[in-house]
């Protein structure tokens, strides 16, 4: 009996290490459709988040192919492209950036790692200071509780930069009604608005704002997936989070959550491999 045991939990081990070094180092591309009746003209966009400075094959070749073979209109990035360790690489995150601008309209939102470098200067010397001139080479000026109007399209895409006391462990900081707005300004409600909100916990808020889409990233769909239960945990340490990734409905708004590309701390996978998002913006049909 306990050698039966015994063996079984060996088993499920070597699957989870199997899965674990397979999904790790994979992706996978999702699609979604979006219509709304502001949207004047189809616009597709790429999502990309919590990249982490992981490299897909040589100069991220394969998720380069990936993302050609999707003809995009543009590149959304919903933060954490690299990670905030003091001294740590980012070549990757940079080039893949420097690539994608040449082809691509790039709308770049800040995720907590990002915003860290700008904050903390002292615990990471230079590095926010090159990443962020090294974007502005290529052409990439991030969103930082900005908006870029896409007339042709109707669409808005603002980028929030929330306080990183929104990033708490363990439980969520409650957000005033007027945060949003002090920030962000008031949305535009003629126009499509899409908005870069790398964390997800608070897309009751991002709704209440106004946003028509929200993107975001940020949980790494839970580094561990099961059956049923969905992600196991979240970067705020929360066992099986609300939003852990896929689509999501509050009132009129969306938010599409990505799984993200890759993970860190642990830099591990289980049964859930990264995203690359598709996300098709379509006016209304009309009957």
């Amino acid at each position: 009996m306990i050698e039966g045991i015994l063996a079984a939990v060996i088993a499920v081990i070597c699957i989870c290490l199997a899965a674990a070094v397979w999904d790790s180092n994979r992706f996978v591309t999702v699609p979604y459709e979006i219509r709304s009746d502001k949207i004047t003209r189809p616009c597709r966009f790429v999502l990309l988040a919590d990249l982490h400075n992981k490299s897909f094959g040589r100069e991220n070749n394969r998720l380069l192919a990936a993302i050609e073979e999707s003809s995009p209109d543009g590149v959304l990035v919903a933060g954490d492209m690299l990670t905030a360790v003091r001294g740590a690489d980012f070549g990757h995150a940079l080039s893949l950036m420097e690539k994608l601008a040449a082809r691509y309209r790039i709308y770049y939102g800040m995720g907590n790692h990002e915003s860290r470098l700008g904050l903390y200067p002292d615990g990471y010397p230079g590095m926010y200071e090159e990443y962020m001139s090294g974007l502005r080479r290529a052409g990439i000026e991030p969103l930082i509780n900005e908006t870029a109007y896409l007339p042709e399209c109707n669409i808005a895409v603002c980028g929030a930069q929330i306080d990183r006391t929104y990033y708490r462990h363990f439980r969520r900081r409650p957000m005033e009604a007027f945060y949003l707005p002090a920030i962000l300004g008031r949305p535009d409600r003629e126009r499509f608005q899409l908005l870069i909100a790398h964390n997800p916990v608070y897309f009751d808020m991002y709704a209440k704002w106004g946003a028509d889409l929200v993107v975001s990233g940020h949980v790494h769909g839970g580094i561990m997936r099961l059956p049923v239960l969905g992600g196991v945990l979240s970067p705020a340490m929360t066992l099986f989070p609300k939003y852990d990734g896929g689509m999501f409905k509050e009132d009129k708004s969306t938010m599409i959550l990505s799984r993200g590309l890759n993970s860190h701390t642990p830099p591990i996978r289980i049964f859930n491999p990264g995203e690359l998002i598709v996300i098709d913006l379509l006016p209304e049909k009309v009957n």
